[in-house]
């Protein structure tokens, strides 16, 4: 139905104003038939999620190659033979309105188009990108928080009989919980936290300021000692929040450029000692060059890189890197500035490194293997895709960076530790530890993805380990009788270990590996459950309900 069959000219101004943000009539006519034309609101969010359905599907991957390419390297590369100076490269590498480019930074950022739409709408055209990742994230948290703390009528764990008693090891949980939104103050000062310049947390190998001492709140103190990651930089309110669901420990900023040759910006909220930790031996390659030293010959000199960016889940296509030889074999002589810029711009963002004349080329799954700490051939084989190899990786911990912090746990543990690692992907707690050299005793490993707990299994045979791993697929199966009978096999928990570096609250890929469909913090909030309930069952506290 077009809107000028419509026989009520309010329903037509309605249609023609949403027809005029972009949408199709015929898709406004629907939605508006659906919602009423009262609550513009409910219109426009709907509109927002079908448009998104639609237009997210064929930009999330190459079919051909099976590896994530720019979201706009095609139209960025169409003809490089214009590119006199940045300043027209950075013309036509940006949207064409500020509308258009805080939605593309938004969406770089990792937040889903609908996200970053109903945001600027909400926020209003003059509001800066921080204020729109604040919004995003408020309703993020918002959302998870519904989803945590039931309504006072309901019995958590409640099998549905009336009559059977059952203990109920969330329920403290879910009070406290509930009590901390209630009490929940977004006061501005405190939700900003300031990140460390250099970002070397307590302190890092070969540099000269450290801290050996802090004070842990009483709510914090082991045992178990818990360690949680996720992205440094994260909007604003998330780590104020991580911290207060976590005893109000303080987190620790580190980037692990200080312990390999690839940024990877991260922060710890743990329970750890923090003096007298050692680095794991030999010392990783710290620059591109000693990491790949046949590069060096390639490398030209307006390419000032001398350590690589965040590793990440997908790697730059053929079709791009083609296109920047391209661009580059038809400059005579040095490119131009614009080129120069435009492909450095790149290379930074996809990590490219120089493999021949003019020629870039993204890293090797066994390259980012040997940035991330871990062994050679760790994801390879068994069926496992190339893409999968990237993206397992992608969300993985940095070994030596982990290793780092848990080493002050050699002389306290030295029998074995008993591990849960949640989210643990491929295994780079497990890694660090065995590196270290502390007997892996008992392992309870939660993941997902079966790509993931096959090269964990397959890790744990080939190191010929002697204790116990136990993997489970969903976290929802960690409820207190499963984490009871546990504990009671084995004696309880040394350490819970939890947070895949690209898959939480703010991370990139946070649609994926949870299995809970995507919704948002989900995993942080189940980490702070079942650390609460090891706490408890290992205390000996036990709460019943009717």
């Amino acid at each position: 139905m077009k809107a000028s069959t419509l026989p009520c000219s309010s329903n037509s101004k309605l249609i023609d104003h949403f027809v005029g943000m972009g949408f199709s009539e015929e898709m406004v006519v629907k939605v508006v038939q659906e919602n009423g034309e009262g609550n513009t609101d409910s219109i426009l969010e709907t509109l927002l999620t079908y448009s998104a359905l639609e237009t997210t599907a064929p930009v999330q991957q190459n079919p051909d190659s099976g590896n994530c390419s720019s979201d706009y390297e095609g139209s960025l590369l169409n003809d490089f033979s214009d590119f006199d100076s940045f300043s027209e490269t950075e013309e036509i590498i940006s949207p064409s309105s500020e509308e258009g480019r805080k939605l593309l930074h938004l969406t770089k950022m990792g937040y889903s188009e609908a996200e970053a739409s109903v945001a600027m709408e909400r926020c209003g055209p003059d509001s800066t990108i921080e204020e729109l990742t604040d919004f995003i994230c408020a309703a993020q948290i918002a959302k998870a928080a519904d989803a945590l703390f039931p309504l006072e009528d309901k019995k958590p764990f409640s099998n549905g009989s009336s009559h059977k008693k059952r203990r109920n090891w969330g329920y403290d949980l879910l009070l406290r919980k509930k009590k901390l939104k209630l009490e929940k103050r977004f006061d501005e000062d405190d939700d900003v936290v300031h990140l460390p310049n250099p970002m070397i947390g307590f302190g890092v190998p070969n540099e000269p300021d450290k801290i050996t001492h802090r004070v842990l709140p009483e709510a914090a103190l082991g045992p178990p000692y818990f360690y949680y990651e996720n992205v440094a930089l994260a909007p604003k309110g998330v780590w104020t929040t991580i911290s207060r669901f976590l005893y109000d420990v303080e987190p620790e900023f580190v980037d692990s450029k200080f312990f390999c040759a690839a940024a990877r910006k991260r922060g710890y909220v743990h329970n750890l000692p923090i003096d007298n930790r050692f680095p794991l031996l030999p010392f990783p390659p710290r620059t591109i060059h000693e990491a790949f030293p046949l590069t060096r010959k390639w490398w030209p000199s307006w390419d000032t890189r001398t350590k690589l960016n965040c590793l990440q889940t997908c790697i730059a296509s053929a079709r791009l890197t083609d296109k920047i030889r391209k661009a580059l074999e038809d400059s005579d002589g040095e490119p131009l500035l614009g080129i120069q810029k435009f492909v450095l711009e790149q290379c930074r963002k996809w990590n490219l490194v120089w493999v021949g004349r003019n020629k870039v080329a993204p890293l090797e799954p066994d390259e980012v293997e040997m940035l991330l700490g871990f062994p050679r051939n760790h994801t390879r084989g068994g069926g496992i895709s190339r893409t999968d190899r990237y993206k397992s990786l992608g969300n993985s911990f940095q070994i030596d960076t982990v290793a780092y912090h848990f080493s002050v746990l050699k002389d306290k543990f030295p029998g074995g530790i008993n591990l849960l690692s949640l989210f643990s992907g491929i295994g780079g707690a497990e890694v660090a530890l065995h590196r270290l050299g502390i007997p892996l005793k008992n392992v309870v490993a939660v993941e997902i993805a079966e790509v993931n707990r096959n090269i964990l299994r397959s890790w744990w045979e080939q190191t010929n380990q002697r204790g116990t791993l136990t993997d489970i697929q969903d976290v929802q199966e960690l409820n207190g009788d499963r984490l009871e009978q546990l504990i009671k096999n084995f004696g309880g928990f040394d350490l819970v270990v939890g947070g895949s570096p690209c898959n939480n609250l703010t991370g990139s890929n946070r649609y994926h590996r949870d299995g809970l469909e995507g919704k948002d913090s989900a995993l942080f909030f189940d980490f702070c459950r079942i650390l609460d309930l090891v706490k408890c069952i290992m205390n000996g506290t036990k709460s019943m309900i009717v």
